[in-house]
């Protein structure tokens, strides 16, 4: 069902959209966990490292996916906003056909240069041929990754953050019980763990897009809806692409502070590669608040509710600064019981590592929170070129911290970088917001329901 977001309490929205986002994100970093230790308890190590050298190339790629396809609901939520019904169509099935391009063209490039990267990332020889098995199916996979990234960003859109959940929770279980088939019974190795990943995202997006076309009544397609339009496809790209290589970026910045790490050793690597699971779970707070502000914002900036908009980011941070707080006394605490998950008690020099590296990225979590809200209430006003920038700030900050500050100061320069990149990030999001709501409050359009026109995406990416 669909959910206007441009009435009632901004706080209670966000909340209540959040919470499944969280749920989710949650549910997925513990599938992800259940996942390599299936493949480790059964594989064995070789295949675990091939698996896990893969993790960076992975995020580069289907990372940008999934951007692309949050990008390309931006336009949605802002029709929907402004109650223009037929541009919400329009958008849908136009976002359906640049899916489906950009899947086939990233499909075919990704399965055919394969080998070439994973030699470029200087993937371990004994752990080379167990990568290329398992990421060139995963490759060869992306328009599942789309179908179901694109199904479920649409279905938020509309103001439902409930039922992608629900198929993401029933992706994971197959995905789960997938596994245990093709490794156990069918011997078929890390092949199994991918060809349950592509099979079980294939089912999630077939049953999101089957929901969607069949619950909402808006998406009731007329005679018309299916042509390709000029319009439409340029606003989607002018959101969508740059929110795509915002997550590549992402990514190289990830690379890097790994690149960083490996120069300390193989312990300070386990110590590290702890401190991220538990970083990962951690941080879900922070990322569903600012996934739940990109569908906010656009449907309240179509609706010309600008001002909706400014209050609900401000109280979005200030519950995610709450929960930051928490979470870092938390990791005070009990940081010990959080990394004994992931390590032995007696590995006292990797728990030293973890340690200092999860008390410092904690401790900037005020400041992450600020980078996921504003980034993304930015994108849904449609400004993702801002984010984008943003996310090259972060990056270079990442890169010269990780390298830099590591050469004079050892590994608690490693341990800054993650705080350092937020705080590039926010000394630019901050203003640009500001001037994007200037921009937003000169409008003709600003007081009444937004009406998408040609050049809104291409002024988009100018300013």
């Amino acid at each position: 069902m669909v959910k206007n977001l441009t009435h009632g309490s901004p706080l209670k929205c966000i909340l209540g959209f959040a919470a499944p986002m969280f749920l989710g994100m949650l549910f997925q970093q513990v599938y992800n966990m259940v996942d390599t230790m299936i493949v480790g308890r059964f594989l064995g190590l070789e295949p675990l490292a091939g698996v896990g050298s893969t993790g960076s190339l992975y995020f580069l790629v289907i990372g940008s996916c999934t951007g692309i396809c949050s990008g390309f609901a931006i336009p949605v939520a802002q029709s929907f906003g402004a109650q223009d019904d037929s541009s919400v169509r329009r958008f849908v099935t136009n976002s359906v056909w640049l899916s489906a391009a950009l899947s086939v063209v990233l499909t075919t490039l990704t399965v055919c240069l394969c080998r070439n990267m994973l030699t470029l990332m200087n993937t371990p020889e004994e752990a080379f041929e167990y990568a290329y098995m398992y990421i060139v199916i995963i490759f060869a996979g992306i328009p599942t990754t789309f179908l179901y990234n694109v199904s479920s960003a649409i279905i938020r859109a509309l103001g439902d953050s409930r039922t992608p959940l629900i198929f993401l929770i029933i992706s994971s279980l197959l995905n789960i019980a997938l596994d245990l088939v093709f490794i156990l019974l069918c011997n078929m190795n890390v092949a199994g763990a991918a060809l349950a990943t592509v099979i079980s995202q294939l089912v999630s997006g077939a049953g999101c897009t089957i929901y969607m076309m069949r619950k909402f009544d808006i998406l009731k397609m007329q005679p018309g809806d299916w042509k390709v339009r000029g319009r439409e496809v340029k606003g989607l790209c002018a959101i969508g692409l740059p929110m795509g290589l915002q997550y590549s970026i992402t990514a190289i910045g990830s690379v890097s502070v790994q690149s960083a790490v490996n120069s300390f050793g193989s312990i300070a690597v386990a110590g590290v590669t702890a401190a991220n699971k538990i970083y990962s779970i951690i941080s879900c707070p922070q990322e569903a608040l600012g996934a739940t502000m990109a569908t906010y914002a656009g449907q309240n900036i179509g609706a010309g509710k600008i001002e909706r908009v400014n209050k609900g980011l401000i109280q979005a941070c200030l519950v995610g600064i709450g929960v930051s707080i928490l979470t870092f006394i938390a990791v005070l605490l009990f940081n010990q019981q959080m990394l004994t998950l992931f390590l032995d008690a007696g590995e006292t020099e990797a728990l030293a590592y973890a340690r200092r590296f999860m008390i410092v990225t904690t401790a900037g979590f005020p400041l992450l929170t600020l980078v996921c809200a504003v980034r993304f209430t930015i994108q849904g006003m449609g400004y993702s070129t801002f984010a984008m920038i943003a996310g090259v700030l972060e990056m270079i900050a990442r890169c010269f911290v990780a390298f830099g500050l590591s050469i004079w100061f050892g590994f608690p320069g490693v341990c800054f970088s993650n705080i350092c990149a937020w705080i590039a990030a926010d000394s630019f999001l901050v203003p640009a917001f500001i001037h994007c709501r200037k921009v937003v409050v000169r409008s003709p359009m600003y007081g009444g329901p937004r009406k998408w026109s040609e050049n809104d995406g291409e002024s988009a990416a100018a300013q």
